[in-house]
């Protein structure tokens, strides 16, 4: 039977695959990558892919359709059921499958669903993607088989391994949680009982609706229930997860929000206790003062593009431990195995504050204050948005300003840094600006907005109220 399938448009992405359940992605588009990626798979030599799925209503009969196309092209596959994103990059590590198929909508709104692949133990991403959408339309795919299947129950292997790496000692920490209602649910309900301290988790339930609020750690608004907890209890520390968990939230013992780049200053001065001199990846969008800490205790900074799959190659190339993002994705390498895990870095977070003789927010007061504007994100037509960048470090390079080019332009002044960089997953321009003095960051700001009107565009709501992920 001949096979050929098109996508919309819109879902082939750069980390993954992604739309509306309905109206841009069908039961059709998930056999239909498990019939291209199972091809890709056994062309590598591979035979068996590793699959799971998330909380979200429509995704059981996704994976059914995914695990269909697989198996029609030979594959055995592995199917682990519902759970976060990183315990199936957990199952693919350690069971060593050809490749890894997550069917999630990760912090999108219960209407969407997508798909993230590893093929091997590497992130599936970028031109590969793309090349799929193409392999689909021709019909290039082996010729169709039987394959087979098996179910594999990892959680208690993978419960086990998570808590393996707690260092913590018996200190009890008084410890709040969000799940907001994601895939993390079950995991983490057995994971509080096999770690020290007192432990209460909200919303520990897996509901594709999200009844209690949108599953998205890096916008305020979706952790103030979490901060009303850690206010009522008196807690040490709140930890939030996005709908997959492979991002984490953190609010320490006032109530406060740690941001990614704040976490990663924690981590890192940790990690290079036993790792001095190591390279420590963060992404652009990341505060001047987290890779000023990452020197000052010993390591080397390395300001890498955004994008998961982009941070984890990079880690991989240059043998670093650690590195992270302002969404929340934190990667280890060190004693882990390099992706992006919300459910490890809490353990490893969780043990470095039952060691410390001071409160977190002490760790947090103790930096150099700046002052930022949020995440700003505009609307800017994906045709348009790289010409736009390609402009303004035109015009800044002629200026001979001090600019890094690793991913959009971050330019660096006296008063601090402004970024402005092109969305790679959406018809999006991202800005942000830090400074050490308000009169500072209106400066920085001032400097943005005359490159973005140069280009023919407004200036952006700096309240940030309207900058949603």
């Amino acid at each position: 039977m001949s096979f050929s399938h098109n996508f919309d448009s819109t879902v082939l992405r750069e980390y993954d695959i992604r739309g509306i359940v309905g109206q841009t992605l069908y039961e059709a588009d998930a056999f239909a990558i498990g019939r291209c990626f199972g091809t890709i798979v056994a062309r590598t030599g591979g035979k068996s892919v590793a699959v799971g799925y998330d909380g979200r209503l429509s995704s059981p009969a996704l994976e059914s359709a995914l695990v269909r196309g697989l198996r029609a092209s030979g594959m055995d596959v592995v199917r682990i059921g519902r759970g976060p994103t990183p315990m199936l990059y957990y199952t693919a590590t350690t069971q060593g499958t050809g490749g890894a198929i997550m069917i999630t909508g990760s912090h999108n709104p219960p209407n969407y669903n997508g798909f993230k692949m590893m093929l091997g133990k590497k992130p599936f991403f970028g031109t590969e993607i793309r090349d799929l959408g193409v392999m689909a339309a021709s019909g290039d795919v082996v010729p169709e088989a039987a394959g087979s299947e098996r179910q594999l129950d990892i959680a208690e292997d993978y419960l086990a391994r998570l808590v393996k790496d707690w260092d913590g000692g018996d200190r009890a920490l008084k410890i709040v949680w969000d799940n907001g209602n994601g895939s993390a649910g079950d995991v983490l309900t057995q994971l509080v009982k096999r770690l020290p301290g007192h432990h209460t988790v909200l919303n520990g339930e897996i509901d594709g609706t999200f009844p209690a609020h949108h599953p998205d750690p890096t916008v305020p608004a979706n952790l103030q229930q979490l901060i009303a907890a850690v206010h009522a209890q008196g807690a040490d520390i709140g930890i939030a997860f996005d709908g997959d968990a492979d991002r984490i939230g953190l609010v320490d013992d006032t109530g406060t929000i740690m941001f990614g780049d704040q976490l990663m200053v924690l981590l890192a001065r940790d990690v290079l206790r036993t790792h001095p001199g190591a390279t420590i990846i963060a992404d652009v969008k990341a505060s001047q003062v987290l890779f000023d800490e990452i020197e000052r205790a010993g390591g080397k900074p390395l300001m890498w593009k955004t994008g998961h799959s982009l941070i984890k190659s990079k880690m991989a190339e240059t043998g670093s431990p650690l590195a992270g993002e302002m969404s929340g994705h934190i990667f280890f390498a060190d004693r882990w195995y390099g992706f992006d895990d919300a459910l490890y870095a809490a353990v490893r977070t969780l043990g470095i504050v039952a060691r410390m003789g001071t409160k977190l927010s002490a760790v947090r007061l103790a930096l150099p204050q700046v002052i930022n504007t949020p995440e700003l994100r505009f609307d800017c037509d994906d045709r348009r948005k790289f010409a736009v960048i390609e402009e303004v470090a035109a015009r800044l390079r002629a200026e001979g300003a001090s600019v890094s080019e690793t991913d959009g332009v971050r330019v660096l002044t006296a008063d601090g840094w402004w970024l402005l960089r092109a969305s790679n997953t959406q018809a999006v321009l991202v800005a942000r600006c830090e400074a050490s003095s308000e009169a500072g960051l209106e400066r920085l700001k001032a400097a943005l907005v005359a490159q973005l009107e140069a280009s023919g565009l407004a200036a952006p709501d700096f309240s940030g109220e309207n900058a949603g992920h």
